[in-house]
């Protein structure tokens, strides 16, 4: 039954929910209105009226006494100022008669019969008191009749009296009848009222539910999207009205312009990363451009300088200077490596020989205050490597790791081969880097930033990402306990990579 009941309020229109609850406010009003009015008469009225039938009788029999005083006073003394006030006690008397309750099912018999009675005699009563105030002379009929006026306003006393207690008995009864009531009537009135406030309670929350709820959510749901928040639940309703189509129709929309605005997010993303893509071409030309520039100017009459180097050499052989005639075939040899070597990779060997060289130079330089050793332990003709790869490792070394140092230090290169991987270190026990600068190096080599220097580092590093996919370079520093270069490529016998 309540479920039945559910779904026709869930398939009522908004208007009809309305109306429906105004309705049944307005219906409780009215029973709220009832109730009172019903306890006003079980408490009020009808005491009311008890109060007002003993008023009555009770006004009857005063007067009564009043006009019974008045008689006698007019008939001792017979002066116009009484005979005045006569008359109007009359009158009263009159009025106070007819106002006496006359109503057999108000009154019972007892009460009826007793107020007869009054009338009738007080109908008597009027004709001799209206005999005694005409007669001009006091005769013996005259006296008789006089007496039995005072006779009859005894009697309409003494009735009133007895119609005043009767009245009050009956008021009694009455009000003992209406105390049970009396008792009654609050707690009824407050269960009463508490089940109508129950009442409306519920139809205020069905009323929430059905129409304020769905409109808050509708709210806060626009306000994340709003925000550009399309990730939210959709909006829940049962709701068969419009506010139910509402928001079935609001959930449409909501997935279908968060649908197209990842369409356009993606399409900007993909628009960006081609701009970056054509950026990068660009800037990649550029730096062709300025790098076969480099190369021109570099490689202007290479001839011309080797035999100018081997003419020097030859006049130090001559003049028995074997050192200098070996710096110079060791010059010679490095710029002819640098000038005419076009290829991407060379044998271990061949630039382990240079290494060499560039070393005898620098110790020349530096005396025994720079040192290197090289430990390989790989065939160096079978195994390839990158170009220029171990003299930018070691000019760093020596120029940020050793030179600064006052009694300079020790450069060891050590070369290994392990799960098809082979593995390059060049470490010094030069002064290192502080953190940050290790930290900052490091995010520009993921990044290739060489907006700050160490051109050689990050050309050494995205030459191995471009020609390696599993190629990798990492740097190890510390302050004052020196640097550590590895670089790990394929040993390209397509063998098991390293992980």
């Amino acid at each position: 039954m309540r479920q039945r009941l559910g779904k026709l309020w869930r398939t009522r229109t908004i208007k009809q929910k309305i109306k429906l609850f105004t309705d049944a406010v307005f219906f409780i009003i009215l029973l709220s209105i009832f109730l009172a009015v019903w306890a006003i008469k079980a408490s009020l009225l009808d005491f009311s009226a008890i109060l007002m039938d003993n008023s009555l009788t009770g006004g009857f029999g005063q007067c009564m006494e009043a006009e019974t005083e008045l008689f006698e006073s007019y008939v001792r003394n017979g002066n116009d100022d009484a005979y005045m006030e006569l008359q109007q006690a009359m009158e009263n008397t009159a009025r106070a008669v007819e106002q006496l309750p006359y109503d057999y099912k108000k009154t019972g018999e007892k009460r009826y019969a007793r107020t007869w009675a009054v009338r009738n005699l007080y109908a008597v009563y009027c004709e001799k008191r209206d005999l005694i105030l005409q007669a001009e002379e006091k005769s013996a009929e005259y006296i008789g009749v006089l007496y039995e006026v005072y006779d009859m306003q005894d009697f309409l006393q003494r009735y009133a009296g007895q119609l005043m207690r009767d009245t009050m008995e009956d008021g009694a009864d009455i009000y003992a009848g209406k105390v049970e009531t009396i008792i009654i009537v609050p707690a009824l009135i407050i269960v009463t009222e508490i089940l109508f406030f129950l009442c409306i309670r519920k139809l205020s929350g069905l009323m929430n539910r059905s129409i304020v709820a769905p409109v808050a959510e509708l709210a806060e749901a626009s306000r994340k999207i709003a925000e550009n928040d399309f990730s939210i639940a959709d909006v829940p309703t049962q709701n068969e009205d419009e506010l139910g189509d509402l928001v079935r129709a609001f959930n449409k929309m909501k997935y279908a312009t968060g649908e197209y605005i990842m369409a356009l997010e993606e399409r900007r993303k993909a628009l960006d990363l081609y701009h970056a893509e054509e950026l990068e071409k660009v800037e990649i030309a550029g730096r062709l451009d300025a790098m076969e520039l480099a190369l021109l100017k570099s490689q202007i009459n290479p001839h011309f300088l080797f035999n100018t180097l081997n003419v020097i050499g030859g006049m130090a052989d001559l003049e028995g200077a074997q050192t200098t005639e070996r710096m110079i075939h060791a010059l010679s040899c490095l710029f002819r490596y640098n000038l005419k070597t076009p290829e991407e990779t060379v044998p271990l060997a061949r630039e382990l020989k240079v290494i060499r060289d560039y070393m005898f130079l620098q110790e020349m330089r530096f005396g025994s205050r720079i040192t290197c050793g090289i430990d390989c332990q790989v065939d160096g003709e079978a195994v390839m490597i990158p170009a220029f790869t171990f003299q930018p490792l070691v000019e760093n070394a020596i120029i940020h790791g050793l030179a600064p140092k006052e009694d300079g230090g020790r450069i060891q290169i050590c070369i290994r081969e392990r799960n098809g991987m082979i593995r390059i270190v060049v470490a010094d026990n030069g002064v290192g880097m502080e953190r940050n600068a290790l930290t900052d190096l490091r995010r520009r080599m993921e990044n290739e930033d060489t907006g700050r220097g160490g051109i050689g580092l990050l050309n050494i590093c995205k030459r191995l990402h471009i020609m390696y996919e599993a190629g990798r370079m990492r740097i190890y520093s510390r302050k004052g306990h020196g640097t550590i270069v590895s670089i790990r490529i394929p040993d390209g016998k397509g063998r098991q990579l390293e992980r």
